[in-house]
């Protein structure tokens, strides 16, 4: 056969000749033929481009079917396989926003998956026999719980901003310190989500410092209320000045506006020592209205809370862009199954995973690390040397109030592999394992990591130790 790649082209067999292949046809009784097709075009392209460049099969396996079956069948699989994939992360980041947040009570899902599959009472008041609302389910359970009048769940927490500052400020002006104009994750900007409901920002103070006079001296008749924002995902430090959360009441109270406050991860109860105030706490120092993500320290699904007083809340209730951002049954089904474990704060701190992480005791951290060690020293031809030592974990998630959480970390080397290779290889794992690279070793936080996981993680290191080497 010839080896000019143009000449080898016309020995590629034929879609339709593997379609007749014994393995392709049970693809067929298994998957969509569309799919099947489609993945043997793909397959044929790619061998077509490799050998165009001088590469591709030998000369004498070009025009077998066999060659390309394996491949074949790995390409569907891959199409086929959900994008949206559970992951092992250890990272130590316990809100990890990239890899889902929270991660839900699976007690929680019990009550959400009876609610899935059959039909409830969403909107159904059951005692009447009329038409209900879907925002009674989980309004009872966070007024009880942070001591609000009434409360509303929408399905983010700009949600929540966007939603508020159109009900209450929209056509009028909104007071926001420079200091707490934040961007977090995805290009979220404050003054753009305020732009976009219809509330005209007016900035006071400078970037570190902003004084109650500063406050003060904005308000103007066409002021329609001051917005305060939890700094999330950075800190400022050194000289600088805000202004507390009741003086700001206070100055809202006086020119009859409401005070509104972004807290961004919203902690139902305290988490650790120095961390994020409970929600409840917060509400009690004056604002109007406090706005919170329900996947973040309350450990629930994606979510934006809405509490506060009663009028205000009423007036958001009847915002026509409420229904916009309305959540659906199942999310306000794992959320209401998550607040109803926090009416009991020690099965709260039990069942619910991110208070469970964050609060993990020092020493089962330190046993998980030993155990994973001495798991990847059993593994027959693995070369890696093992360093353990102390380190922090991170709350994650915007939760910049939470301190670091000290931990137990092992820092890996494997001899004549990068550690991107090693990472990059980890991620193609099923299922993937997320870890750190730093100082040129891989670095796992045991942390995070679900005790029936550690057998996966030891199996995942030395499979991709493996394939580096190969």
């Amino acid at each position: 056969m010839s080896t000019d790649p143009s000449s080898r082209l016309r020995h590629l067999p034929s879609t339709d000749l593997l379609l007749e292949s014994t393995v392709v046809k049970e693809l067929i009784e298994k998957y969509p033929r569309a799919i099947v097709v489609g993945s043997i075009r793909k397959v044929l392209d790619g061998v077509r481009r490799e050998l165009l460049a001088g590469g591709g099969p030998d000369p004498d396996r070009i025009s077998s079917p066999e060659t390309y079956v394996e491949s074949i069948a790995g390409e569907v699989a891959r199409y086929m396989r959900p994008s949206l994939r559970r992951v092992v992360n250890a990272t130590g980041i316990v809100i990890h926003t990239n890899l889902g947040r929270a991660p839900i009570a699976p007690e929680a899902f019990d009550h959400a998956r009876m609610i899935a599959e059959r039909y409830s009472n969403l909107e159904y008041d059951l005692e009447d026999g009329k038409r209900g609302s879907r925002h009674d389910h989980v309004s009872r359970l966070l007024c009880h719980l942070t001591g609000a009048e009434m409360a509303l769940a929408v399905n983010n927490c700009a949600a929540a901003l966007l939603t508020t500052l159109h009900a209450v400020a929209r056509g009028r002006e909104v007071i926001v310190s420079r200091g707490e104009l934040i961007e977090i994750g995805g290009s979220f900007r404050l003054p753009e989500i305020m732009e976009a409901s219809g509330a005209k920002l007016v900035e006071v103070g400078t970037t570190n410092r902003t004084h109650l006079d500063d406050y003060r001296r904005a308000l103007k008749p066409e002021t329609g209320a001051i917005l305060k924002v939890h700094l999330s995902n950075f800190r400022q430090e050194g000289f600088t000045a805000k202004v507390d959360t009741g003086e700001l009441a206070e100055v809202a109270r006086e020119a009859g506006i409401p005070l509104l406050y972004d807290l961004g991860s919203g902690a139902f109860l305290p988490v650790g020592e120095g961390g994020e105030p409970p929600v409840a706490s917060e509400l009690r120092a004056g604002p109007d209205v406090i706005m919170m993500s329900g996947d973040k320290l309350l450990g629930s699904v994606q979510a934006g809370l809405i509490v506060g007083r009663r009028e205000t809340v009423e007036k958001i209730r009847s915002c026509p862009v409420l229904r916009a951002v309305r959540p659906g049954k199942v999310t306000i089904a794992l959320l209401e199954a998550t607040l109803l474990r926090y009416l009991d704060e020690p099965r709260a701190r039990e069942q619910i995973p991110v208070l469970r992480l964050i609060s993990r005791p020092f020493r089962d951290i330190r046993e998980d690390a030993d155990a994973l060690r001495d798991q990847l020293l059993a593994r027959d031809g693995l070369q890696v040397d093992i360093e353990i030592t102390e380190g922090e974990s991170e709350a994650g998630g915007g939760a910049i109030g939470q301190p670091p959480m000290a931990t137990i970390l092992l820092g890996l080397v494997f001899d004549g592999i990068r550690p991107e290779d090693i990472a990059r290889r980890l991620r193609m794992q099923d299922p993937p394992v997320i870890v750190r690279v730093r100082n040129d070793k891989v670095w796992i936080d045991p942390r995070t990591i679900f005790a029936d996981e550690l057998g996966l993680v030891a199996d995942a290191i030395a499979e991709a130790a493996q394939a580096a080497r190969s």
